[in-house]
């Protein structure tokens, strides 16, 4: 029977723990995850569509989705979301529908479960202040994976460019029992944090090399193109970065890929994809002193796994 799972009951089925461990697995396991795929619309409208599928074997059954996704610049002038996203989960041995799930809803937990998921692996085990630079629609999420999965984390700071804006989610956050304060000096902010997560979608560099101290776990989240940075050519220089895949971050990535191709990193320095760490393939943190960059810009895999923790519940 085919289900529709609307905003409320994802966010309901996808524990922050539970979630992790789906993640976690899904890594570890593998699975095909053809690049996304790009459709312009004309007017600046785009199309994306997100496959992945598992093979069945063994008692595994498999399994086969797909996230569709709208991202529409003026659709806020009609009173709509910029972008938009629904996910079809479908039987693998028939091809028949399962499920169809609310996108944004399951996007935005999966993503801010990988980072939380990343971090046990790269921040340091005595983080206790968090940052995180944004106030879109990310970065609540953020600031609750995070401290749900990490919980030696005993201040966040939050950071955006309207103060309304970050005194507002501020004061959501805290009254859902967070210890969330707005922060007004960035560059204080950013020297103060243990752990730094980046949720925006700028274009330009935010977080600077020179303000993070050794020990510092910085998390790229918000950039998912070859235009977008949040970091300086010089906080990717003194870091070991670890990617969620790399076919999509050396691709995509504008933090990556621009000073790669600009001679101002060395391709080396990009050591492990997420799976690799998961499977002890490759070590994430390997001293108290590194700065460690997770730089994620979304993969299929993870809404495949959230799809199935959702159809399951």
């Amino acid at each position: 029977m085919l289900r529709f799972y609307a905003a409320d009951a994802v966010h309901a089925a996808l524990d922050w723990h539970r979630l992790a461990d789906a993640l976690a697995a899904a890594f570890a396991g593998g699975a095909q995850v053809p690049l996304r795929l790009a459709h312009g619309l004309g007017g600046g409208d785009t199309l994306l569509l997100m496959p992945a599928w598992r093979q069945a074997k063994a008692e595994d059954q498999g399994a086969l989705g797909v996230k569709l996704v709208t991202v529409m610049p003026g659709a806020a002038a009609r009173g709509a979301s910029t972008v938009a996203a629904l996910y079809l989960l479908l039987d693998r041995a028939t091809g028949e529908a399962r499920a169809v799930i609310e996108g944004e809803a399951l996007t935005v937990r999966r993503t801010a479960a990988a980072s939380a998921l990343a971090a046990r692996h790269l921040a340091r085990a005595d983080s206790q202040r968090l940052l995180v630079i944004g106030t879109g629609r990310l970065a609540p999420w953020m600031v609750r994976a995070h401290c749900a999965l990490k919980p030696s984390l005993t201040r966040v700071a939050l950071w955006g460019r309207r103060a309304a804006a970050v005194q507002t989610l501020a004061q959501t956050l805290r009254d859902e029992g967070l210890p969330v304060e707005a922060a007004f000096d960035l560059e204080e902010a950013v020297q103060a944090a243990d752990l730094v997560c980046c949720a925006t979608t700028s274009t330009v560099p935010i977080v600077r090399g020179a303000w993070l101290r050794d020990g510092t776990h910085l998390d790229l989240v918000g950039g998912f193109t070859r235009a977008m940075r949040e970091a300086d050519d010089a906080a990717i220089a003194r870091a070991r970065i670890i990617v969620d895949t790399y076919a999509g971050a050396l691709a995509e990535a504008g933090d990556l890929v621009v000073p790669l191709e600009a001679g101002m990193m060395a391709r080396s320095q990009v050591v492990a994809e997420l799976a690799e760490v998961l499977r002890g393939e490759r070590p994430g943190r390997t001293r108290a002193g590194e700065i460690t960059v997770f730089k994620s810009v979304g993969t299929a895999l993870e809404d495949l796994a959230a799809a199935e923790l959702v159809a399951r519940t």
